[in-house]
């Protein structure tokens, strides 16, 4: 959508849902994001200044998922059992012909890099890795019966293992889209389907956990966001993405770059999460270096292919073979 159309209906909407009329400063569209649009906009609503965020489906484009059609619920739940959320305001409603909501504005920063790096976030490196942890134990908590729209989430079979269904989707992509040999990737889906887990709890899980999907700034963790892969299954799951190499950013520790793993794990129980399967985590960080091994082969292929020939694909393509260097020294600490 173009601005004066999203200004046009966002001050149909904040007026039907607060009665003042919004003075507008500052409405532009973020970059980023194919899947939903992000606009940021301060808004005059009386006395009150609200620093605002509109998130819509693009108005051409597949029909929302069901994370994203749920994504502000998602974060009203999570507010409510605790995490470190941005604040939902409204959801949305006829006003504009796509799916969208506003929730309030969180200043910080999101590059994994800056965090791992700057000078200035020396104290917040020390306190995340808890928050993050304590975050994810109130995310898991989120009771099911509680909230029946959650019902359309992804969820596995019961009674089935909730990784089956991920290995088999991320090997079926890897058949489809490599175009050469990876021996190496081979190895590791022989050992996932070995070692499937299939845990007792199947909890509301993010699916996205990880430093890049944060905002944090000198004072520590500010809101966890990304929310479009929510699904149901291994808490576990999490636990193991936050810790896949790539998305440490040059950290030299294993949760997010910043922390280690058995401070994390004493975090995430003492505030009343699952716990902790220390087998079942090593399977999902395994699984999530694969993953994104094979994500990166997708996004060569959207280069080679003429699909996104940005410098961005390029680069990510290249990155093949630091995730087949990190899964033989998991499948070595596996035992292989």
């Amino acid at each position: 959508m173009d601005t004066a159309t999203v200004e046009a209906g966002l001050r149909k909407f904040l007026h039907k849902n607060t009665g003042h009329d919004p003075a507008f400063a500052g409405l532009a569209r973020l970059s980023g994001g194919a899947g939903r649009e992000t606009w940021t906009f301060d808004a005059q609503l009386g006395d009150e200044k609200l620093e605002g965020i509109f998130r819509c489906d693009p108005v051409a484009g597949i029909e929302s998922s069901a994370p994203r059609i749920l994504e502000f619920h998602l974060l009203k739940a999570a507010m409510d059992a605790g995490a470190i959320v941005p604040e939902p305001l409204w959801d949305g409603d006829e006003t504009f012909p796509v799916k969208f909501f506003v929730m309030r504005r969180v200043p910080g920063e999101a590059l994994g890099g800056r965090l791992i790096r700057g000078e200035q976030y020396a104290h917040a490196r020390e306190i995340i890795p808890t928050q993050l942890a304590q975050s994810l134990a109130r995310i898991h908590r989120i009771d099911r019966a509680e909230h029946p729209e959650f019902e359309i989430l992804p969820a596995p079979v019961e009674g089935a293992s909730p990784a089956r269904h991920e290995v088999e989707n991320y090997e079926r992509i890897f058949r489809e889209v490599s175009p050469d040999p990876h021996p190496v990737f081979e190895l590791a889906f022989r050992w996932l389907y070995q070692h499937l887990p299939n845990p007792p709890e199947r909890v509301l899980v993010h699916g996205d956990y990880r430093l890049g999907n944060f905002l944090y700034g000198e004072d520590g963790l500010r809101g966890i966001i990304d929310w479009e892969l929510a699904h149901w299954g291994d808490p576990m799951e999490d636990i193991g993405w936050l810790a896949v190499k790539s998305w440490r950013f040059g950290g030299e520790k294993p949760m997010a770059g910043i922390g280690d793993y058995e401070p994390f794990f004493a975090d995430y129980e003492a505030a009343g999460g699952c716990p902790v399967d220390r087998d079942r985590v090593r399977f999902w960080e395994l699984f999530g270096n694969l993953k994104w091994g094979v994500i990166t082969i997708t996004q060569a292929a959207n280069y080679f292919f003429g699909r996104n020939k940005t410098v961005e694909m390029a680069s990510i393509g290249r990155r093949t073979a630091e995730t087949e260097w990190e899964l033989l020294r998991l499948l070595e600490q596996a035992g292989i």
